[in-house]
């Protein structure tokens, strides 16, 4: 596991040197033994603005026989596949012994498509839409699963969630969102706000914009990220990620100490936020 992510990073640092296409096997080569996901290409998607994504791809991953009932089982804003994978097992609520479950990554979340590992450039405005659709055709098409047991996420997944109970409300029997809602809050957005432009602080780039997605660059051509900027930047995105992660009381019951066992709180930030 450890050998693919390190060989992933070294190719997503020359995403200006490959095609599409190009990438999606180099990563798949990288693997050893069995990928820690699998890649689906879309080929040039239309989204939902009439743009063209090209050369899409969605990551994806299944538990299970095929022959089980499916459950679809969207990531969630900034997680990765194998986050999900704590609601698995036999003891767990999605057993992979009644059930096909099948995880897929959102477009943006570095395992599907996303500005940080093709060379799409400008990035396209990406819908919740666009990637309920495109886990519609990983299904039906690649997967051939044409009905399902249930869909259920938490957080932006169950947003996913919401958005394929409204966009093929025949296709499952039941929709299980949790801790998430159908629409991003005003508040939310603020939120997120906060973390984007602590994250675009450690390029050195004004989040002015960013509400709109047109965020620019000061007298420079866009650019890959150095190693230092992106550490810099994820560390100061998850530190201010870390007051919102967990509730007032959770940090004044020392939860951090006595659940996680930190030994302090610069201990919890640094070993749980910033790993």
């Amino acid at each position: 596991m450890q050998n693919y992510e390190e060989g992933r990073e070294k190719v997503l640092l020359m995403p200006k040197l490959l095609e599409n296409k190009m990438l999606t096997e180099k990563l798949q080569s990288l693997a050893i033994g069995k990928p820690e996901y699998e890649i689906y290409e879309l080929g040039d998607f239309k989204l939902q603005s009439n743009t063209i994504l090209p050369g899409a791809w969605i990551a994806y991953k299944t538990f299970g026989s095929p022959d089980s009932p499916a459950i679809l089982y969207p990531s969630w804003y900034s997680g990765l596949i194998a986050d999900n994978e704590w609601l698995i097992g036999e003891d767990k609520a999605l057993n992979p012994k009644e059930y096909f479950i099948i995880i897929t990554g959102l477009f943006g979340n570095g395992q599907s498509i996303s500005p940080s590992n093709s060379i799409v450039s400008p990035f396209p405005d990406i819908t919740v839409y666009d990637n309920v659709r495109a886990q519609h055709q990983l299904l039906t098409q690649r997967l051939g699963v044409h009905h399902l047991r249930c869909v259920t996420g938490w957080s932006m997944g169950a947003g996913q969630s919401f958005q394929w109970a409204s966009q093929y409300p025949e296709f499952m029997d039941i929709c299980v969102p949790f801790c998430g809602s159908a629409r991003t809050s005003i508040h939310n957005q603020v939120f997120l706000e906060g973390v984007k432009s602590a994250l675009l602080a450690g390029k050195g780039v004004s989040s002015a914009g960013s509400t709109s997605g047109r965020v620019e660059e000061r007298g420079a051509e866009k650019r890959v990220w150095t190693e230092e900027e992106r550490t810099v930047g994820l560390k100061a995105f998850a530190r201010v990620y870390a007051g919102w992660g967990f509730s007032q009381a959770f940090y004044r019951e020392k939860l951090h100490m006595t659940a996680y066992g930190a030994k302090d709180l610069e201990h919890f930030m640094v070993t749980f936020w910033e790993k």
